[in-house]
């Protein structure tokens, strides 16, 4: 089987345990991003199946029509909104999807409030330019932590934030207010209360046409001058550009943010303000969940391949061939 793997950025995937699986098949990978369509047709026009990492290469109608050797695409991780299932179905592609951890992207989650509340990143820049202790930072013991949306990534957040001693307040819809209720958590009176008490505020919210723009600028204009918005679900869950107004503005007086309305992010204009540090979509990137997301894709694929399905989510796709 030819298959294709692109948007390895960091020459990771061949280095894994779980790319041993693909052992006597015939795999190309390519490490670039930002690549036309053009150029995608170009690459993918003899592949049988296409492995795809998350969400960094939309697969279109207009993209699949050009592919008429396509057979198979590979999803690591859950996540399909980037493909387009139903003009997949139609060419008889059938898509499958792998497994997923909460635990890299609440790690990280974690990690940018540490380095927000206590300016680690420009505190380790002005110590190595010769500066010593040049900001003030706060404690999160006490403090408020929002958290918008308890599912399995903010519920997991949720534990953090009680082991740091933190106050932890969750709003959502009523799966999230009812498991957060199961779990002893408080909830607030509605998304626009849960901002306005936040001390620190996380979202974890699955985006969708129902959750785009969930964040609006009356949310982020009643959080406090002190607050600080965390984001490592996606940038599409707030209103464009509504958060770097919110931010000019002074409320929240902060943002630690690992997603961006177009990716990679070079030149986001969030990036340009002193009062955001960001990270490059590093939520699920570390060597455990690359094991797991590949592994279990690689094993989808072979599976489907094979004749013997399990994770299909277009099984019409198959009668189609």
């Amino acid at each position: 089987m030819k298959i294709i793997i692109p948007d390895d950025y960091q020459r990771a995937v061949s280095g894994l345990e779980a790319f041993k699986k693909l052992a006597g098949h015939d795999v190309t990978l390519y490490h670039d991003y930002g690549v036309d369509e053009p150029v995608l047709v170009e690459r993918f026009q003899e592949a049988d199946a296409l492995v795809l990492i998350r969400e960094r290469t939309p697969i279109t109608a207009a993209l699949l029509a050009q592919l008429p050797r396509l057979k198979y695409i590979a999803q690591t991780g859950r996540g399909t909104a980037h493909i387009d299932i139903a003009a997949c179905t139609r060419q008889g592609v059938a898509v499958v999807t792998g497994m997923v951890t909460p635990y890299a992207t609440a790690e990280l989650t974690w990690g940018l409030v540490l380095a927000a509340a206590r300016h680690i990143p420009q505190e380790v820049a002005r110590l190595k330019s010769g500066h010593w202790q040049t900001t003030l930072g706060i404690g999160l013991r006490g403090r408020t932590l929002g958290i918008l949306g308890y599912g399995s990534i903010g519920s997991v957040v949720a534990g953090y934030g009680r082991a740091f001693g933190m106050r932890v307040l969750v709003w959502g819809r009523t799966g999230s207010l009812s498991r957060a209720q199961a779990d002893g958590i408080e909830t607030a009176a509605g998304q626009r209360d849960l901002f306005r008490q936040a001390d620190i505020l996380s979202l974890h919210v699955k985006l969708s046409s129902e959750t785009r723009g969930l964040v609006t600028a009356g949310d982020l204009a009643v959080m406090q001058p002190s607050a600080i918005l965390v984001n490592t679900s996606r940038a599409g869950l707030i209103v464009p550009g509504a958060l770097e107004a919110a931010l000019r503005a002074g409320r929240p007086g902060y943002a630690a943010v690992d997603v961006y309305e177009a990716e990679p992010a070079l030149d986001d204009p969030l990036l340009r303000l002193d009062n955001v540090i960001g990270t490059p979509h590093l939520g699920y990137v570390e060597r455990d969940s690359y094991e797991l997301y590949f592994s279990t894709a690689f094993e989808a694929l072979l599976a489907v391949a094979a004749g013997q399905p399990a994770a299909v989510v277009n099984p019409e796709a198959l009668a189609e061939k």
